[in-house]
């Protein structure tokens, strides 16, 4: 009897009732690359906070590939989901265009962090020689799932190119947008990096940095088992501030962070600006095996420059003395390219129920694929490194 024929998949409605030590045994197997997000705590916290869950249109539904011995060889973080919130791949224009044809697109299935554009694998399966066996079985199940429930699609969203090229052949769609990453090419201080760069964007960066500390603001880096609740009330309320301006709802409650604390405080890291001692703005960071990857951020008080410093120029700082090999701030934002973060490519898939939406999705990504490779060239060429651009005084 073959391997696949081995194995059986089973739908965990809660991440709660799944092996911790298992699922990250799928999920961050090497620890020299593990994804924080990807981590059972991580996860766990979301639905233990309840923002997801029943009543948030995040309904779990994670899939689970078992051996005959009830071990998991592999696992997808996956949910039903009642609207398109909170994904940062954007669908609405396709959910639009089925109503109006008289077609129902909710619900459908969404593999993903929720709330997080933060890159990585989607298909977890145990490193081995039938790990592409594995995926193969995981995106089959999913797609059993989606048949059986009557959803109208399937999406993975910022899963690894690997995966996207591998499950391509898969009666998949393939979908491209980018983000900022900034890439440590072996600097040993903040000044290495300085001088990789043209003069002129050099100057204004160390430009920015003296003004967003101009009013005397002081910066502190926070971890482990320093972090207090009282940080977390703080960064509560910058991240209500952001969220309230950006999204109109934010989506993570003030337990979330509490939770987080609780199990990952080792790899929180809030970068706090202060004001007479008072923290008038910071930015919370996870670290992960080789990355440091920056999302929320917020301030009660204005400073010029000061997003920069806290969200670009110390996480360069931070990576650089953790011997880090990139940083991921999230999506979107062409200011980055400026201060040292280059564009990167991230991948989604889709499946669809209907072939005539089907097709029409199809010709769509063709297009928008086409688009973002344009993008992107033309961004890399206007890069502020020195091998990029000739110097000018």
């Amino acid at each position: 009897m073959g391997d696949a024929e081995q194995r059986i998949a089973r739908i965990a409605p809660r991440i709660g009732d799944i092996d911790a030590a298992e699922w990250d045994a799928c999920a961050n197997p090497d620890p020299a690359t593990a994804n924080p997000f990807l981590a059972h705590a991580f996860l766990n916290a979301l639905e233990d906070a309840g923002a997801v869950g029943a009543g948030t249109g995040w309904m779990p539904h994670h899939i689970l590939i078992e051996d005959r011995q009830r071990a998991i060889a592999a696992a997808m973080p996956l949910y039903l989901k009642s609207h398109s919130l909170g994904e940062y791949v954007f669908d609405h224009p396709w959910a639009d265009a089925y109503h109006r044809a008289g077609k129902r697109y909710y619900p459908k299935l969404q593999c993903a962090v929720p709330f997080t554009p933060v890159p990585g694998r989607r298909l977890l399966v145990r490193p081995g020689p039938r790990a592409e066996a594995g995926e193969a079985l995981l995106a089959h199940a999913a797609v059993t799932l989606a048949r059986r429930i009557e959803a109208s699609s399937l999406h993975l969203t910022f899963l690894s190119e690997g995966e996207w090229h591998r499950l391509g052949g898969h009666g998949f769609l393939r979908r491209t947008d980018q983000q900022f990453q900034w890439r440590n090419r072996g600097y040993r201080a903040f000044d290495d990096f300085l001088d990789s760069l043209a003069s002129r964007k050099r100057k204004a960066i160390r430009k920015e940095r003296a003004e967003a500390l101009a009013s005397g603001l002081t910066i502190e880096h926070v971890t482990g088992g320093a972090i207090t609740e009282a940080h977390w009330d703080h960064v509560f309320a910058f991240y209500m501030d952001t969220g309230s301006r950006k999204w109109g709802q934010p989506y993570l409650n003030r337990r979330f962070f509490s939770l987080l604390g609780a199990a990952m405080a080792d790899r929180c890291l809030l970068i706090l600006a202060k004001r007479a001692g008072r923290a008038v703005a910071g930015a919370l960071n996870l670290v992960g095996g080789d990355c440091l990857y920056g999302r929320y951020w917020g301030a009660i008080e204005h400073h010029p420059c000061l997003h920069f410093e806290l969200c670009y120029y110390q996480a360069i700082e931070y990576a650089i003395a953790h011997g880090l090999a990139r940083v991921e701030a999230g999506a979107q934002g062409g200011h980055k390219l400026a201060r040292g973060y280059l564009p990167a490519t991230t991948y989604s898939l889709h499946w669809f129920a209907d072939p005539r939406l089907e097709a029409a999705v199809a010709r769509y990504l063709e297009a928008e694929r086409a688009e973002v490779a344009d993008v992107a060239a033309a961004l890399e060429a206007h890069a502020p490194y020195k091998s990029h651009a000739s110097e000018r005084g």
